[in-house]
């Protein structure tokens, strides 16, 4: 019996040979074209694994699985790289990864798996690039990359040793930051405390960019809630006042 997963993948694959040769938007791909439409691609799949929509993640992640396969195309016309050299690459990263499946290492845990990760990640490197955080890309955002860099430092053993000291480091840079003068002094302070909170979110496992963009949806929802009551009272966002509008915004929170 045929595996209908290789039957699948093989039909992908032909038809991005036909669509490259044929059509003339996808000839005229470059990596560097394709590039921001791959990174909206990524945030869409974000917003739907937040939003919880199976057939909508399915939608994003073949969306992904296409770019994965262009850039692939594009390499094999440029004889740098190809589908089976991706796939092969990856596939012996993560026979190397994961001693502890195939090897003789033990990891009972996560926690372990993912030092050992680092450790070896580390190797791989060598001098070329031997910082821990050197993986963590500079366009990252930067909610997401403070989370990242506290991960990765953690997993080599810079760590605080538990949840107490971490919010004693979050009150202290609180502190530090209400005692700040200077505009420099405030942004430097509350960059601090930014990154303390996200360190002790990663201590109480609560992915801080998840959290935060929770919030944003909660805040657009109530404040649109305000804007609809206004459009059915007639009246200006501007000429509420304060008032009407926290009333509104509580009678959205019930909602």
């Amino acid at each position: 019996m045929q595996d209908t997963r290789l039957i699948a993948f093989k039909r992908l694959l032909d038809i991005m040979d036909e669509l490259r040769a044929k059509c003339p938007w996808d000839r005229e791909q470059t990596t560097e074209s394709i590039r921001h439409l791959t990174i909206e691609e990524t945030y869409e799949l974000s917003d739907a694994i937040i939003d919880g929509d199976p057939e909508e993640i399915k939608k994003e992640l073949g969306d992904i699985l296409l770019h994965i396969v262009f850039y692939a195309k594009i390499g094999s016309e440029r004889n740098e790289y190809n589908i089976e050299s991706v796939i092969d690459q990856l596939c012996e990263k993560l026979i190397r990864r994961h001693p502890h499946i195939y090897g003789e290492v033990v990891a009972d845990d996560s926690d372990t798996v993912k030092q050992n990760w680092e450790q070896i990640k580390l190797k791989e490197k060598g001098k070329e690039k031997k910082s821990v955080l050197s993986g963590v890309p500079k366009s990252m955002p930067s909610l997401v990359k403070a989370y990242r860099m506290q991960e990765k430092a953690a997993q080599v053993g810079f760590d605080w040793e538990n949840k107490d000291q971490v919010w004693e480091k979050v009150e202290e840079e609180l502190l530090e930051f209400k005692n700040a003068t200077t505009n420099e002094e405030r942004e430097n302070e509350l960059g601090d405390l930014l990154f303390s909170l996200v360190n002790y979110a990663r201590f109480d496992h609560i992915n801080p960019d998840d959290a935060l963009e929770k919030t944003n949806r909660k805040f657009k929802t109530r404040f649109e809630y305000i804007e609809s009551k206004a459009e059915e009272a007639g009246r200006d966002l501007k000429s509420l006042g304060l008032a009407q509008m926290d009333a509104w915004w509580k009678d959205a929170k019930k909602l």
